[in-house]
């Protein structure tokens, strides 16, 4: 037995603190009618807090899974079932083509910048060349997370590196009611993933990395390289079980192999090669197949040109608009040789001796 290791935490927050943390958000005079309700819910909440009520809607797992007795997140399971339906109508031949476009930009016009990315313009140039070959097209756009009301990716908990086990497949740290972490979009990304056929990622360069709304996702999205997606042979979140099932072993399972992708960087002044290979890796490691070298595109748009002008830059650089149009056209392409099953992994029936 391999014990986990304690001791980072801090104490829980006092009533003193909770309070102080809690009112932040009602600091604002319009809810001054209101306080003795607000009261009432701070009430509610600290009683939340520290009873630990992170999953308060929950049904017995039933015979599916390993621990039919087991008080199951409500919330995990609809989520959990969204995802078999989504991969059984993306294994299914008769249903279309669909491919998953993601815009990785922070700005739009619906929040402080005040302006469209040039990121959503891409996106939607590469839209219109899927939509024109036939196929379905989802648009995530990530920038919403910043305009959208109440709208989350909580951070990744790192539970894999306590054991691959412990990491649920879907994510089940969130919603955690009992430490106010709610909202958490990844339950519909994740069914977006899983119905996809095919994903493009479009993004700028931020300070040599990837956007701080992308890599949210992408952390989140480690539960899909390797997660269990039977949560009740933990017990939920048992660590000293996980590290067991992990040490018996662990067959690492890729929920999103097979998929094709296209990468679309974009930046003004440096990074986007290294930001651009860095998604490739990611990408390639979790089983996915790009669809070609035309569909791994980094450039510069308006080099070292002045912010302001950054839409007229990409509004003469009909180059890269045709070059993203490529990347849509290469990855439709890589989409239905993958369904009529004629463009298979070369390395697929290899066994790896470090599977992780």
């Amino acid at each position: 037995m391999i014990e986990p290791r304690t001791g980072q935490a801090p104490e829980p927050l006092d009533r003193d603190q909770f309070h102080r943390a809690f009112s932040r958000s009602f600091v604002d005079p319009a809810f001054d009618s209101a306080r003795d309700a607000v009261a009432q819910v701070e009430e509610i909440a600290w009683s939340n807090y520290v009873n630990g009520h992170k999953s308060p809607l929950t049904q017995k797992a039933g015979p599916e899974f390993a621990d039919p007795d087991y008080d199951l997140s409500v919330e995990w399971k609809a989520t959990r079932d969204r995802l078999i339906k989504a991969r059984a109508a993306q294994q299914d031949a008769a249903t279309r083509s669909r491919v998953l476009l993601i815009c990785g930009a922070a700005r739009n016009d619906g929040s402080c910048p005040g302006e469209i990315s040039k990121t959503f313009r891409l996106t939607q140039l590469a839209r219109e060349v899927l939509l024109a070959d036939g196929m379905d097209v989802d648009l995530l756009d990530l920038s919403l997370l910043t305009s959208g009301y109440d709208k989350h990716i909580h951070p990744c908990k790192a539970c894999v590196s306590t054991a691959m086990p412990l990491c649920h497949w879907p994510c089940s740290c969130y919603p955690n009611h009992g430490q106010r972490q709610t909202s958490d979009w990844m339950a519909e990304i994740y069914e977006k993933w899983t119905a996809a056929h095919a994903v493009i990622i479009l993004t700028p360069v931020y300070w040599y990395q990837a956007p701080s709304v992308l890599k949210l996702m992408i952390d989140r999205l480690v539960c899909a390289d390797g997660g269990n997606p039977d949560l009740t042979t933990t017990s939920g979140k048992d660590a000293a079980k996980a590290k067991a099932i992990e040490m018996a072993g662990w067959d690492y399972p890729k929920h999103l192999a097979g998929r094709a992708y296209g990468l679309v960087v974009h930046g003004d002044v440096a990074g986007t090669e290294s930001l651009r290979r860095g998604l490739s890796d990611w990408l390639d490691w979790m089983g996915l197949l790009d669809a070609g070298s035309m569909a791994r595109l980094d450039r510069y748009i308006g080099y070292y040109d002045t912010y302001a002008q950054s839409h007229e830059a990409l509004d003469r650089d009909t180059g890269v608009q045709e070059e993203v149009r490529n990347v849509a056209r290469a990855v439709a392409r890589a989409v239905r040789l993958l369904r009529a099953n004629r463009l298979p992994a070369p390395d697929a029936k290899l066994k790896s001796p470090r599977p992780k």
